[in-house]
C-alpha cells in the first residue's frame, strides 16, 4: 500500500495546476482511489482499497477561509492555476479568499469537486486523463 512519503514524492513534481493530471496518474498507480484536501492547512486524507486511509500533516499555518463563497472569482483563479501561472500555495490562498473550504478527488470517476464552508458543492471538474 502507499505511504504519505510516496505521495509527497509524486507531489514534489507538481509546480502548478498544469502538472495536476500527471500527479493524479502517478498516485493512481500507487493505489490511491480518492482524497480530500482541506484548504485551511492543506492536510489531506488519502483513501485506498479495502478502506485503507492515511493522512498527511498540515503544509502551512492555518488560512482563514471566507464565510461567503465567490464561485466566479474562484473559477478565474482556478483557470490561471491550471494554466501554470500560480503555485500550489498561491492557489490555496486564492481558495481561502474565495470561500473554498476543501476539494475531493475521485480517481474512479476522475473528478475533482470543490466545496464552500457550508459543504455545498460549488464546482465539479473532470480531470484530464
Amino acid at each position: 500500500m502507499f505511504t504519505i512519503e510516496h505521495i509527497e514524492e509524486a507531489h514534489s513534481k507538481v509546480k502548478s495546476g498544469a502538472d495536476f493530471p500527471n500527479y493524479i496518474q502517478e498516485i493512481k498507480k500507487l493505489g490511491v482511489i480518492a482524497f480530500e484536501t482541506w484548504v485551511r492547512d492543506s492536510h489531506t486524507e488519502y483513501i485506498g482499497e479495502n478502506e485503507f486511509k492515511t493522512v498527511s500533516k498540515p503544509s502551512y499555518a492555518n488560512l482563514e477561509i471566507k464565510a461567503v463563497c465567490d464561485p466566479l472569482k474562484f473559477r478565474d483563479y482556478l483557470k490561471i492555476h491550471q494554466k501554470g501561472e500560480t503555485d500550489y500555495f498561491t492557489f490555496c490562498k486564492h481558495c481561502a479568499e474565495t470561500g473554498v473550504k476543501k476539494w475531493t478527488v475521485s480517481l474512479h470517476s476522475m473528478t475533482c469537486k470543490y466545496y464552500d464552508m457550508a459543504d455545498n458543492e460549488i464546482l465539479t471538474e473532470k480531470i484530464p486523463e
